[in-house]
């Protein structure tokens, strides 16, 4: 009887797991629609502001933005890593976690320094853990990134670039393809060249245009000049960037999440009946064990 009481103690144990996995897998379901949407919606701005950045580079006039300047040396890389707060989300925070270490190891390896950026408690706490204690740490909104989360981290992007103390930086997230998958993107931000931002406005040469194609590219006039439009845009240009990575991070969170509890869930049921299986064949077996016994004193009590 021991032995059943642990097994049906398993069972209400693993029920009662099953039963916040189910809620959780319930609430990304919910709310990854949401995100798919927010980060859609993002999406055509990000493009729209790289192409109006991409005819003011076009222009001719890009040259002289400190943003745009690609510094002569590389001594040091800002890495801006976004992620999660919460865990149960499968590998969805372990595999950037990984890949920026081995980075930065790497590049200080060379005698590059490395600082680090972190969105997310997750991040934060496995990179402080380990002693490299990130510049900018913003915990609480990865499932739910705001405006002012990309102006911080935006504003610290361009106070370095400019200042000088940053010669390189790069964006690591995951990318939410759809409800169910999600991939790991590396992108840089900065150095951004004109010649880059021009190929987005042009992708296919210019003796390659038709005579109707020639007609349908527009021609702008910057008042009071492409400079100062310039010093507009590449400061909205990075804060879109790094505003579109939050979002698409939010997204893949909770699609990574719903997978790795939905799976949580599927593990539940097959646990339960293992044990559901086990725990009859013990009980059919204690009953069978009972009645041997009551046969058997019943009948010797008959020989007396």
């Amino acid at each position: 009887m021991a032995n059943l009481r642990e097994i049906k103690a398993r069972i209400d144990s693993v029920k009662s797991t099953m039963q916040v996995t189910r809620t959780m897998e319930m609430i990304s379901t919910a709310k990854i629609r949401r995100a798919l949407d927010r980060a859609q919606q993002a999406e055509p701005y990000k493009e729209a502001i790289t192409r109006m950045l991409s005819h003011v580079a076009d222009a001719g006039s890009g040259s002289e933005d400190p943003l745009l300047q690609k510094h002569p040396e590389e001594r040091c890389v800002l890495f801006v890593l976004i992620a999660s707060d919460r865990g149960m989300a499968g590998g969805f925070n372990i595999q950037p976690q990984r890949s920026v270490l081995h980075q930065m190891e790497e590049l200080e390896a060379k005698g590059i320094r490395c600082e680090l950026i972190t969105a997310g408690r997750r991040p934060t706490e496995y990179f402080t853990f380990r002693g490299r204690k990130p510049v900018l740490s913003l915990q609480g909104n990865s499932s739910e990134p705001t405006m002012d989360d990309a102006d911080r981290i935006s504003t610290y992007i361009i106070d370095s670039y400019v200042s000088g103390s940053v010669d390189r930086v790069v964006i690591y997230y995951s990318h939410a393809r759809n409800r169910v998958d999600q991939e790991f993107v590396t992108e840089q931000i900065l150095p951004v060249t004109a010649e880059d931002l021009i190929m987005v406005n042009q992708p296919r040469e210019p003796q390659a245009l038709t005579e109707i194609d020639q007609r349908m590219v527009t021609q702008y006039e910057f008042e009071p000049s492409a400079e100062t439009v310039l010093g507009f845009l590449m400061p909205a240009y990075i804060r879109t960037i790094v505003l579109h990575a939050l979002l698409d991070s939010a997204a893949a969170e909770h699609g990574a999440r719903r997978r790795a509890m939905q799976s949580a869930t599927d593990n539940a049921k097959e646990v339960i009946t293992a044990l559901s299986r086990t725990y009859n064949r013990e009980r059919q077996g204690s009953i069978t064990t009972e009645l041997n016994e009551i046969i058997a004193g019943a009948s010797a009590l008959e020989d007396k």
